[in-house]
């Protein structure tokens, strides 16, 4: 049975390793030139950030897998979790890949991206409907006890539901140490309830990666030494949707991850108002860039961001008792 010392124990091995990892691959990014190609229609500030060795997503898959293969919790669940974090990481790696080949802020098409990530969700979402014992149930916050069975819309939205968090927590991967920091506490949230529950496997999982995160912060901050590119975002995007997924709370993501869902629908927001009337609702999108526009320094920016994610974790505990 897993107990808290477990979980510190965990987040401390994968953050050691973590940290060890960065002088290690970080250099042999920039040895290889594999640096960020920052985008000209972005903030100006930003093109000051072009060349920063990018991929560093790979520090934080190494270090989860080291510390998940070591901790004697393998089983069903926590190869899931790590089909889909890898999985939507190798997704990520491939862009990534092309986007230095290529020297341009393009990689993979976006039909190309969808397509993989849509059969991994698909992949998942038939994994829990057949081994959760709630089947097609999902949890509803805030109403004690209740579920919601999905039937057999049950797969496609939680496709739907996986596909729109993985690029939700890409957009949301823009300034320094945002995408990291907030991941690491939705994270801790979902670990913390899988410990409550008796779901050691996925408390272990979400502990490693918590770790992993904590220690990638260290050389992802402001300035940044190193950013985590599509390699990193859509892994992390993946392993909160598949864990929020076995513990049959998908609906819990719209409210722990709020800045996620708000980055996103900023982007949808700017879109529509552009094409509809010829006119943009936010100084530029995603929403941090809107902020950055109206002079908001990018640590603020951070700080406020993460400080609204404990805030959103803590009405997820409440929704849940």
């Amino acid at each position: 049975m897993v107990e808290y010392l477990d979980i510190i124990r965990t987040i401390l091995i994968s953050f050691i390793i973590t940290i060890i990892l960065g002088p290690i691959i970080i250099p042999l990014l920039k040895r290889h030139k594999i640096g960020q190609n920052v985008r000209d229609d972005g903030p100006k500030t930003h093109l000051a950030k072009s060349g920063t060795p990018t991929m560093g997503g790979i520090i934080m898959l190494i270090a989860l897998l080291i510390t998940t293969v070591t901790s004697g919790m393998l089983n069903r669940d926590m190869y899931i979790l790590l089909i889909s974090t890898f999985g939507f990481g190798l997704i990520g790696f491939i862009d990534d890949y092309l986007k230095v080949v290529n020297q341009s802020s393009l990689g993979l098409k976006p039909y190309q991206k969808l397509i993989g990530q849509i059969i991994l969700a698909i992949i998942l979402a038939i994994y829990q409907s057949q081994i959760s014992m709630l089947g097609t149930k999902v949890i509803v916050p805030f109403l004690n006890n209740r579920y919601l069975d999905l039937g057999v819309l049950y797969v496609p939205f939680i496709a739907f539901v996986v596909v729109g968090t993985v690029n939700s927590v890409n957009l949301t991967d823009g300034l320094d140490g945002l995408a990291s920091g907030v991941t690491l506490i939705v994270l801790s949230f979902f670990g913390l309830i899988a410990l409550n529950w008796g779901m050691g496997s996925i408390s272990i999982f979400s502990a490693a990666l918590t770790g992993a995160c904590l220690g990638f912060l260290i050389y992802n901050a402001y300035p940044a030494k190193v950013f985590m590119g599509d390699t990193g975002s859509m892994a992390l995007g993946g392993a909160v949707a598949a864990i929020a997924i076995l513990l049959n709370l998908p609906l819990m993501i719209p409210i722990v991850g709020g800045i996620y869902f708000v980055e996103a629908l900023s982007v949808i927001i700017q879109v529509i108002s552009y094409k509809l009337t010829g006119k943009r609702i936010f100084l530029m999108s995603p929403l941090h860039h809107h902020f950055e526009q109206k002079g908001w320094d990018e640590t603020r920016i951070v700080v406020v961001f993460w400080s609204i994610t404990v805030i959103l974790c803590l009405i997820g505990v409440i929704s849940l008792n």
